[in-house]
């Protein structure tokens, strides 16, 4: 499925005729305007999945920031935007082949972060609420407790539970389910499977960074599923050789000098695993 057709960043011209009208003295930074241009990218054209890749201080998350901007996609973290963001963000166009869908969204690096912190803190805020639901077992399973009032009615119910419990049973019953039960990896790959759902665009920014191999690789399946079967259209930012390997992939090499299209088996980083592996080809 497509969604978006095309995007057209300002060209240098327009960046140049710009600036021109603003009083540089005030500002020491014009971000985002001289960032992409500088590769001279100036229209992206998409496919069901587009990749943008390329080195630090390529552009290709500045350049998914401002479509997801333009498009006004959902995303979880706050991310900083200069002054100049918003007049950048009016020059540019685009072209829709479908309506965007309400549960598109743009996912960062940030907001797998945020997203594992908080499961890091609740899992912390777990491990002291535990030690308080050990010792309510055993106050509960070795008192001599007698009902005298309807208002003894709910302790009367967690004796008679300690009771019929192991103090494993008890304890977990008490506490929220399978929080711990999920690695960091685990945890990321989570929280992509359901943030992303049936009819959407999405934008992910490095979703590797997060991932191990097996799981990356999990989320290319999963993308492929997606497109193939649910109609969801993936624009992404990605190092990963598992990710560009994605079948269909329409490729942007950002450390080109003007940006150009590419096979993932032409790009720098994959072909730099190929020949790391293959000088160690005879240890497999």
């Amino acid at each position: 499925m497509i969604y978006l057709n095309y995007f057209k960043f300002p060209t240098a011209d327009m960046e140049f005729d710009y600036l021109l009208k603003v009083q540089r003295t005030c500002y020491d930074s014009f971000y985002p305007f001289k960032v992409i241009s500088k590769h001279g990218l100036e229209r992206i054209d998409f496919e069901p999945i587009t990749i943008l890749y390329g080195g630090n201080g390529s552009g290709k998350s500045t350049a998914l920031n401002i479509i997801a901007e333009k498009l006004e996609l959902k995303r979880d973290s706050i991310f900083n935007k200069s002054n100049f963001y918003p007049d950048y963000v009016d020059m540019c166009k685009l072209e829709l082949e479908n309506n965007i869908p309400g549960n598109s969204r743009i996912i960062t690096s940030d907001d797998v972060f945020d997203y594992m912190l908080n499961i890091r803190n609740l899992n912390e805020g777990i491990d002291e609420k535990r030690e308080d639901i050990f010792k309510e077992y055993l106050d509960a399973k070795y008192s001599h407790f007698q009902l005298k009032s309807v208002s003894d009615y709910d302790q009367l119910k967690k004796v008679n539970r300690s009771r019929s419990m192991t103090q494993s049973r008890f304890v977990r019953n008490e506490l929220i389910d399978n929080v711990r039960e999920y690695s960091n990896g685990e945890s990321a790959f989570k929280y992509f499977t359901e943030k992303m759902e049936e009819d959407g665009l999405y934008i992910l920014d490095e979703p590797e960074n997060s991932l191990s191999p097996k799981r990356q690789i999990e989320l290319k399946h999963f993308i492929d599923e997606s497109v193939r079967y649910f109609g969801c259209q993936f624009i992404i930012s990605t190092h990963s050789p598992f990710l560009l390997a994605m079948q269909g992939a329409k490729i942007y090499d950002l450390d080109e000098d003007p940006v150009d299209l590419k096979r993932w088996t032409e790009l720098e980083n994959v072909r730099t695993y190929y020949d790391f592996f293959k000088s160690y080809e005879d240890e497999f």
